[in-house]
């Protein structure tokens, strides 16, 4: 099926909520509810189509050839995907290599940070896939709308990698949407919290990869096993779920200044006031998850916290450099702490990479 394209060739503002990231094949970005811009990155295309994924077919939309050329000239496009409908943007050049193009930030209405880690190409020039693994904060607040984008993805599994607090305040309710298996495992948030209280808020991670040691081994073993997409989140969905993100790019032999960058579009992307549903702190008299969110007022409660120490270092970046010198890097980290094998590791490697 042909559609031809209407398109502009003056800049296209990008939301100040998606700042720049490096090392990306193509990319889409939402400019409102019914199109998104399009960057080509290095691909020069002869062909482009629109599709449900990352497959060219017979069901896909083939993009006129004159938008074509003005997409192979660099121009910066607009095309018409509603924000109710999942699609990618496939790019062949004319060796028929594909470039797939994707949003990385989904337009749910009342969710936080919600989004695909696909699309960045790694050291060795693959690609992570899109439309395997979607990162979140919490989801308490969904509209019909949201579940029915969400539908779309097919998820095969939710892992989620908070504690029995937190999930007693705000249930998952994607796995009964979906019929996607979810996963959790039990653990009390307060030694949690005080790895966070802790060195003056230096080095606030070092501690919790082995906390997290179950959830992020079922969540690597979601991944490889390639059964459907796997949505994992924690409450903010930048700490725990962007440490297990990270060391998931590393693996996959992203670069790190990506990775940071990647982590730290959390503190743009997050809004808190979709993070915890409407509840009263009195029905849950021990709930420390609770008592630490009501501390502080609504106002500062609907600001996210940019991700970096008091002296000014990234989390992740002292993550990191722990992480090396601990466990000899992100991939030592799956096999000493989680049990990976190098097998484990080749799967989450064909599942993730093109």
């Amino acid at each position: 099926m042909r559609i031809t394209l209407t398109f502009s060739l003056a800049l296209i503002a990008l939301s100040s909520a998606t700042p720049g990231i490096a090392r990306e094949a193509a990319s889409l970005t939402r400019i409102d509810a019914q199109s998104v811009a399009l960057e080509r990155g290095d691909i020069v295309p002869t062909g482009v189509w629109i599709s449900k994924d990352d497959r060219i077919d017979n069901a896909d939309q083939k993009v006129d050839v004159a938008i074509v050329r003005a997409i192979a000239k660099g121009e910066k496009i607009t095309l018409p995907i509603p924000a109710s409908e999942r699609r990618y943007v496939l790019l062949k050049d004319k060796g028929g290599k594909v470039a797939v193009a994707g949003e990385r930030v989904l337009p749910i209405e009342q969710g936080s940070n919600f989004r695909d880690i696909g699309g960045y190409v790694t050291k060795d020039g693959h690609a992570v896939r899109w439309g395997k693994a979607f990162r979140s904060g919490a989801m308490p607040l969904f509209t019909e709308a949201d579940y029915a984008l969400v539908g779309q993805l097919g998820i095969g599994s939710v892992v989620d990698l908070r504690s029995l607090e937190e999930r007693d305040v705000a249930p998952d309710q994607i796995d009964d949407r979906t019929g996607a298996l979810f996963i959790a495992n039990d653990y009390k948030i307060a030694p949690l919290m005080a790895n966070f209280s802790k060195g003056n808020g230096e080095n606030v991670y070092k501690g919790m990869e082995k906390m997290l040691v179950p959830q992020l081994r079922a969540l690597y073993r979601r991944i490889e096993a390639n059964e459907g997409a796997v949505v994992y989140h924690c409450s903010a969905g930048q700490d725990r779920t962007g440490m297990a993100t990270a060391i998931l790019y590393d693996v996959l032999g992203v670069d790190r200044d990506t990775i940071l960058k990647d982590y730290h579009m959390s503190t743009a992307l997050r809004r808190p006031q979709y993070e915890m549903p409407k509840v009263n702190p009195a029905d849950y008299p021990n709930n420390p998850i609770l008592k630490y969110y009501f501390s502080a007022d609504e106002k500062k409660r609907a600001v996210a916290e940019p991700l970096y120490t008091p002296t000014g270092a990234s989390h992740l970046a002292q993550f990191f450099t722990y992480i090396d010198s601990e466990y000899g890097g992100s991939e030592g980290y799956m096999k000493k702490a989680l049990g990976l094998t190098d097998t484990d590791i080749a799967k989450l490697r064909a599942a993730m990479l093109d």
